[in-house]
């Protein structure tokens, strides 16, 4: 399935190539780092890295912004709140939260491949209030009650 996703280049994007897939099976899109000088993250620090993109993502899906595996791989990189969700109304610039869990600065560069992007559908739910829930076999096991 392809949906059609507006994107409006901001000011500071302007130069950096579109949210791109790298391979023909890919899920995510690549986000690029749209900085306007290099950003230093020291182990354990966080930075709002934005992409200088705004999108208009069709009513009934969502985009979730997820880390990139080599850079947690080869550097600890990864994303807070993780999957980010973007929600289908919201038109302001899309921006990642990464945080160095490594043990040395990463310096984050202009046009660097920084997060990935994966749209979803989305489900919408009505709340029913009842006094019981049906029983499963599970019930309230839950927090490793599996072993």
């Amino acid at each position: 399935m392809i949906i059609e996703v507006q994107v409006k280049v901001l000011d500071h994007g302007q130069g950096l190539e579109l949210p791109e897939y790298m391979t023909e099976g890919a899920s995510g899109v690549d986000l690029r780092a749209a900085v306007t000088e290099p950003v230093t993250i020291r182990p354990q620090g966080i930075a709002l890295i934005p992409t200088g993109i705004s999108l208009a993502i069709p009513p009934g899906y969502e985009a979730q912004v997820r880390p990139r595996s080599g850079l947690a791989s080869k550097f600890g990189l990864t994303i807070l709140n993780s999957p980010g969700t973007i929600d289908a109304d919201y038109r302001g610039e899309i921006k990642v939260i990464v945080i160095n869990l490594g043990d040395n600065d990463y310096i984050v560069q202009r046009g660097e491949r920084i997060a990935q992007m994966v749209f979803c559908q989305v489900a919408r739910a009505n709340f029913r209030l009842t006094a019981d829930l049906s029983t499963t076999p599970r019930g309230q096991g839950g927090f490793g009650h599996t072993g």
